[in-house]
């Protein structure tokens, strides 16, 4: 009796396609691209580099090495090929019908990524907005390649059913999403600006994928969100509230991470979501010391901020996984303006992260000295709640009291009423 085969076990075998022109390092790009494919659900059996000035317009490869990839392809038994880079239409219609193989890039990975990841209907529509844009151009050239293979990778999330659609009808969607993203963004500001009543810091947890972000939100906060060893394990963002040992409050919110050649299409669905990096009052930029691409992560986290507008911001660089790195040297950051090394898997400095948070907005702060009259006792709950009451002191006269209180406090306890 023949044995049946579940597909669901049949893995995408996949060869990684890679042009160094010295613009970057290639091994190392298709090192991170393997980490996708993984991820994506995919084994990469080889990998090819070629050096080229330029990558190919027509083709990404030249012809010679197309060739070549295309022996390995059969001698592999290989079902597609996965480009370091996103590729143009023209190219991957070319490319497909050169190799005969399903044509996959950079961008339709990390897609199939955030599709799987998805759980809140904001991520949904994010995802499948995104999606829809990068096929909206490829329609012609994905048809093609989803109709030698019937699943795997560029086939998940909610922009499966979309394809065989026409581009009228996909622009029709787009149109429906970003009307839908339209009222996400609203429900965003209403929620920053109650916490702009509440006068309640906010501080973005900002960094490259994989680079300790929700572990590091966990250890805080107890938050009990997923932490994997994983690229994107965390795609819907989460934020928590951290109560610190003076008794002031500051949230955390956990945003996606951030990858080299990160979609362009991706940036503009998750605006409203990275966004909340620009609204925050600081940036907790989290970064991996044990990486030797640490370098070029934290170069790429910053482009990300400054593609996202997000400037004039405390930032404090927070080296994670210390206990991972070696100690041949300190790693720095030239563009924070504080940094701390921690490890928040094993708790390691936790304690000096938590103090740096009390000190910057200890800084923020304008300090009070003053004698409020019994009548106006009201206002010390509205010290304790927003600010840092560091004495009271109950006289005959009245409470006299020093404190450290939000900037935008402290003329309304000086003299006017204190907002709820």
């Amino acid at each position: 009796m023949a044995e049946l085969i579940e597909i669901g076990d049949v893995k995408e075998r996949v060869i990684l396609l890679a042009v160094e022109t010295g613009a970057e390092d290639a091994a190392a790009a298709l090192d991170e691209l393997e980490e996708l494919v993984d991820t994506a659900g995919a084994v990469a059996v080889d990998r090819v580099i070629q050096n080229r000035e330029k990558i190919h317009p027509g083709t990404y490869l030249g012809k010679g090495k197309i060739d070549e990839v295309k022996e390995r392809i059969w001698e592999l038994n290989a079902t597609g090929v996965v480009c370091d880079d996103e590729l143009s239409p023209v190219q991957l219609r070319n490319l497909e019908n050169a190799l005969d193989t399903k044509v996959m890039d950079r961008t339709m990975v990390i897609l199939d990524i955030f599709a799987s990841r998805a759980n809140t209907n904001e991520g949904k529509i994010q995802v499948e907005l995104a999606q829809l844009k990068y096929r909206a151009a490829r329609l012609v050239g994905l048809r093609n390649s989803l109709s030698r293979l019937g699943g795997g990778i560029g086939t998940r999330g909610p922009g499966e059913k979309k394809l065989e659609m026409d581009r009228r009808l996909i622009h029709e969607r787009i149109g429906q999403l970003k009307t839908e993203l339209s009222e996400v963004k609203r429900h965003r500001q209403v929620q920053r600006k109650q916490r702009e009543r509440t006068h309640t810091p906010v501080a973005a947890i900002v960094g490259y994928t994989n680079a300790g972000k929700s572990t590091l939100l966990n250890k805080l906060t107890d938050a009990g969100i997923l932490a994997e060893d994983k690229l994107f394990a965390t795609l819907d963002p989460t934020t928590r509230s951290l109560d610190l040992e003076s008794g002031r409050r500051i949230l955390l919110t956990d945003t996606v991470g951030f990858i080299r050649k990160l979609p362009h299409h991706l940036i503009d669905a998750f605006r409203s979501t990275l966004e909340e990096a620009r609204y925050s009052d600081m940036i907790l930029h989290v970064v991996d010391a044990s990486n030797p691409q640490m370098d070029m992560q934290m170069h790429v986290v910053y482009e990300t901020l400054r593609e996202l507008e997000v400037k004039d911001k405390i930032v404090v660089t927070v080296f994670n996984k210390m206990d991972q790195a070696g100690a041949e040297q300190l790693p720095r950051d030239l563009h924070s303006d504080y940094q701390v090394r921690i490890s928040a898997k094993t708790g390691e400095n936790i304690s000096v992260l938590s103090e740096l948070l009390e000190k910057i907005l200890r800084n923020q702060n304008v300090y009070l000295e003053r004698t409020f009259a019994y009548q106006e006792a009201g206002k010390l709950q509205q010290i304790r709640k927003y600010g840092e009451l560091l004495s009271e002191e109950y006289q005959e006269n009245g409470i006299a009291i020093r404190a450290y209180v939000p900037a935008e406090l402290f003329a309304g306890l000086l003299q006017g009423e204190v907002e709820e």
